[in-house]
């Protein structure tokens, strides 16, 4: 299974996630339970500041899922999506945006052959 993390890890690089959004959503999927900022910041010794930028950008891209919780506190908790999830979530992003990109294509033809 370890060689399965790897390549969607790779995949995941070749996409543009940064090596420290990597390690966050590694951390994440070996965990069993939900993490908050603060949690992954001590335990991959990394500024708190720059966790929040990293997760959220995880979570924007759908890599990461958060949960609002209150425990005398008012926050989120993350947790990382399955590599299956992200595989099929990162499909149907490559087929819309290429569907996207096709359609200009052609608009951009059919108003050069009518011009």
């Amino acid at each position: 299974m370890t060689e399965v993390y790897e390549k969607i890890e790779a995949l995941l690089r070749s996409l543009g996630v940064k090596k420290t959004e990597l390690k966050i959503y590694r951390l994440l999927l070996n965990r069993s339970k939900a993490m908050r900022i603060t949690e992954i910041q001590r335990e991959l010794g990394i500024s708190e500041r720059s966790v929040r930028e990293h997760v959220l950008s995880l979570y924007k891209k759908g890599i990461l899922k958060r949960t609002l919780v209150q425990h005398g506190w008012l926050g989120y908790v993350y947790t990382a999506v399955s590599p299956g999830e992200v595989l099929e979530s990162l499909k149907k992003n490559i087929i819309k945006k290429i569907s996207e990109i096709e359609r200009e294509l052609k608009g951009s033809t059919n108003q050069n052959g009518q011009s």
